[in-house]
């Protein structure tokens, strides 16, 4: 059963949102959120909640969270969990967010997408083969020069049009439930300042995949190192047994490190080592890696490894040449979810089934605010939203699937109240 159908506002609210510039930025001068531009984004939804009629809205006006509740209507005497769904506002830093120009295409032919005919951006059909998938159906794409943000307001716009479902049916039971729309989540501090006592949920779904019928359960153990190679530069015509060139021993550094162990020879559950930025010169380099294992011993290990070839340079050269900031970013939520709360997976299969919709449960390459808020004490699956392409210009999402993503949340709902 199907509670929306033609009256799915879900697509006019991404439209909306897609147009708010909310991009994040790496920084590293402590700023939360990065931007103050995601606050455009957080007050429009604090409005709407509003005239919707949730309760307890909330904006965390130091931070950028927003909170609020949907009031149970379960009858007398029946319990249900108080559940959460969450998704981020941010959008990624990699690709401008700046003055976004979604287009729908109805009835989509199966042929290559001219996103824009001036500049000759072309979306093709030999890159992205899936999209013969989506034939007959309705794809919302950029014109090319920026990414769309289906990433994350895709998830965004189904947990409103959700909300708004709820808010105008009483007569649907169902229990408590809590959303909240974070900032930051693009560059990793998106749950640093996450209320989870306040939240007061008892389980959540983080709404931030991909593709229809994904659910994420697994993800990496994830963390930054930051490399920095100290050097020793004197004019290149009198270097001879002298210069230490730090752009040279940096490659150096890099060649030790498995040369298959890099995220474009892996896959599925393999980890790797990611050299993700590099600035410097002769006197100095500094490399920021990335360093992730779904299995949390070959995680460790690899930290380790990491760790004894700057020790192993450093002695080489027998002087402190390579230091190393190591932090541990997020772990693997799959500690949290399973055994104890399976519930949360057999349900969100439950409602896809449902909807005639097949389950795709693959571990995340990467992580999502749900990562450490499962290890906050809020166990927090990811559920599909619909995009693809996430962080490029050739970023989509297909209509269709959004609509069907927010019957998922509300089966879901329905479930959790039987």
């Amino acid at each position: 059963m199907k509670y929306l159908n033609e009256n799915n506002q879900v697509i006019e609210k991404f439209l909306t949102y897609v147009k708010i510039d909310t991009q994040s930025a790496e920084t590293d001068e402590g700023h939360f959120p990065s931007t103050q531009k995601q606050f455009d984004l957080a007050r429009l939804l604090v409005s709407q909640l509003k005239e919707m009629g949730a309760v307890d809205v909330v904006l965390d006006e130091e931070h950028c969270y927003v909170y609020a509740t949907i009031p149970s209507t379960l009858k007398e005497g029946k319990t249900a969990p108080v559940l959460g769904f969450i998704s981020h506002m941010d959008t990624s830093p990699a690709v401008s967010g700046k003055d976004v120009k979604p287009r729908v295409i109805e009835n989509y032919d199966g042929k290559d997408i001219v996103l824009n005919e001036e500049k000759n951006i072309v979306m093709t059909v030999e890159e992205n083969p899936e999209l013969t998938d989506y034939m007959g159906q309705s794809l919302i794409v950029t014109d090319g020069t920026t990414l769309l943000g289906a990433d994350d307001k895709a998830g965004v716009a189904e947990i409103m049009e959700m909300t708004d479902f709820l808010l105008h049916h009483p007569e649907i039971e169902h229990g408590t439930i809590r959303i909240a729309f974070t900032p930051d989540e693009e560059v990793g501090q998106g749950v640093d300042y996450f209320d989870v006592k306040g939240f007061g949920a008892d389980f959540a779904y983080t709404v931030d995949g991909g593709k229809l019928g994904e659910l994420e359960y697994e993800s990496f153990n994830a963390a930054g190192a930051k490399l920095t190679v100290h050097g020793y530069s004197v004019h290149p015509g009198s270097a001879k047994n002298k210069m230490l060139n730090a752009i040279l021993l940096a490659q150096e550094f890099q060649s030790i490190l498995p040369v298959h162990e890099n995220p474009a020879s892996t896959e599925g559950y393999e980890g790797f080592y990611h050299p993700d930025t590099i600035s410097g010169s002769v006197e100095e380099v500094v490399v920021d890696y990335i360093i992730r294992d779904h299995d949390r011993q070959k995680f460790e290990q690899k930290k380790e490894f990491f760790k004894k070839t700057a020790a192993f340079l450093n002695e080489k050269y027998d002087r402190e040449i390579f230091t190393v900031d190591m932090k541990d970013s997020y772990y693997n939520m799959s500690e949290k979810i399973y055994p104890e709360n399976a519930h949360l997976i057999e349900n969100a299969v439950k409602a896809m089934e449902n909807l005639g919709v097949t389950p795709l449960i693959a571990p995340i390459r990467g992580g999502t605010d749900g990562s450490r808020l499962s290890f906050m004490g809020l166990p927090c699956p990811n559920l599909c939203t619909g995009g693809h392409n996430f962080h490029g210009r050739f970023e989509y999402a297909c209509a269709d699937s959004m609509k069907t993503c927010v019957e998922i949340l509300l089966q879901i709902v329905m479930l959790y109240a039987k």
